[in-house]
């Protein structure tokens, strides 16, 4: 079976561990801290903080933003849980905005219609490692005083005209989890343009102090190891190959698979694939169809993700109407892309794909 996704760990990685487990230093010490300033080259140089999940990150970016009850957060409903249960964690709520049906990415004017007297923020993702419209979503911000929170946990060095993702917004938040185009086997980066509002961060991630036992705030411990730190150090070393290597493989793809609709990329985006996801016309039943006949075959794939976040129980009394969303959820199925892929797996992928889509019925 080629696995959906494959996550590395090497020689390196494991020795980074043992170096961090013999030294004795293994939470919030010089790995975290060099890891943290070594991220900052892909986001223009802004602050890193480094947490313990992608969750944590956007929990915490939205808590030193002052989000909180009563205030409202455009979030789109295509999207992991993480994205909603992060403005619900803060005490707020999450209105849920149609996406673009191509990109799958928070639609501007969507956004825009769902701004009312209570939004304090809007929170796109780079869904599958497509950048979001960040220059209409900044415009929609400003013009609406409105914080910006990038939900990049899938998009380690996409970019939109030249720009990283995590450069745009009041804050931008990774995650580091395995299944990612890099990882710390755990673990998530908050990046933020303020020190003042870094130093928050900083606070509200042990337990509300900067010295020991001087507590100035109410914090949490979403402290990152060293242990996660150095492997995301060795890893952050790899990214740019990884992602060359992800880039090509989806080139490959997209010249070979006929049966389905291929990812489009916008203009000026650079999309990292963290996912490669197609769609299969004709609903979820021939999707479902398409993706046990790709298993049968030996292609591992997914579907990210089935329901979307505006159906599921905690906030299905949400009411949204928004009919693309339900319709990518019910088409999309994601193929392996990753790096280790070898050029015989990819031609058995695209074979198995064609294969699929013509015994389902349906065309490109």
């Amino acid at each position: 079976m080629i696995p959906a996704a494959k996550p590395v760990i090497g020689d390196e990685e494991v020795d980074a561990a043992v170096r961090v487990l013999r030294g004795g230093l293994v939470v919030q010490g010089p790995e975290v801290a060099a890891f943290e300033e070594e991220f900052g080259a892909l986001v223009e140089g802004r602050t890193c903080v480094a947490v313990n999940s992608g969750t944590s990150a956007l929990h915490l970016a939205l808590l030193a933003l002052g989000i909180g009850p009563g205030d409202e957060v455009i979030v789109p409903s295509f999207s992991f849980a993480a994205s909603a249960n992060a403005v619900r964690l803060v005490g707020a709520e999450p209105v849920f905005a149609e996406i673009d049906p191509d990109t799958f990415c928070l639609d501007p004017d969507a956004a825009a219609e769902a701004v009312g007297p209570r939004t304090a923020a809007l929170m796109p993702v780079h869904l599958y490692g497509h950048p979001a419209p960040m220059g209409r979503l900044t415009q929609l911000a400003q013009r609406h005083g409105l914080a910006l929170v990038e939900d990049a946990c899938q998009a380690h060095s996409a970019a939109l005209h030249g720009r990283p993702v995590g450069a745009f917004g009041d804050a931008a938040c990774f995650s580091f989890y395995p299944t990612k185009n890099m990882h710390a086997l755990e673990g998530g980066m908050v990046v933020v343009p303020d020190a003042a509002q870094a130093r928050t961060l900083r606070l509200l991630r042990n337990q509300g102090m900067e010295q020991r036992y001087e507590h100035e705030i109410v914090g949490a411990n979403m402290r990152m190891t060293d242990v996660a730190a150095a492997i995301g150090r060795v890893q952050l070393e790899r990214l740019a190959g990884w992602t060359q290597q992800r880039r090509a493989n989806a080139k490959v793809l997209d010249a070979g698979i006929t049966g389905l609709v291929v990812p489009p990329v916008a203009d000026g985006a650079r999309h990292v694939y963290h996912q490669y996801t197609v769609r299969v016309p004709g609903g979820a039943a021939v999707r479902d169809a398409v993706q046990r006949e790709l298993e049968a075959n030996g292609v591992g794939c997914a579907v990210y993700y089935p329901t979307p976040i505006h159906r599921l129980k905690p906030y299905a009394h949400a009411g949204a109407c928004l009919p693309l969303t339900e319709q990518a959820s019910a088409e999309v199925l994601s193929l392996p892309v990753h790096p280790s892929l070898t050029s015989s797996d990819l031609d058995l992928i695209v074979a198995a794909v064609n294969s699929a889509a013509l015994s389902a019925g349906v065309g490109r």
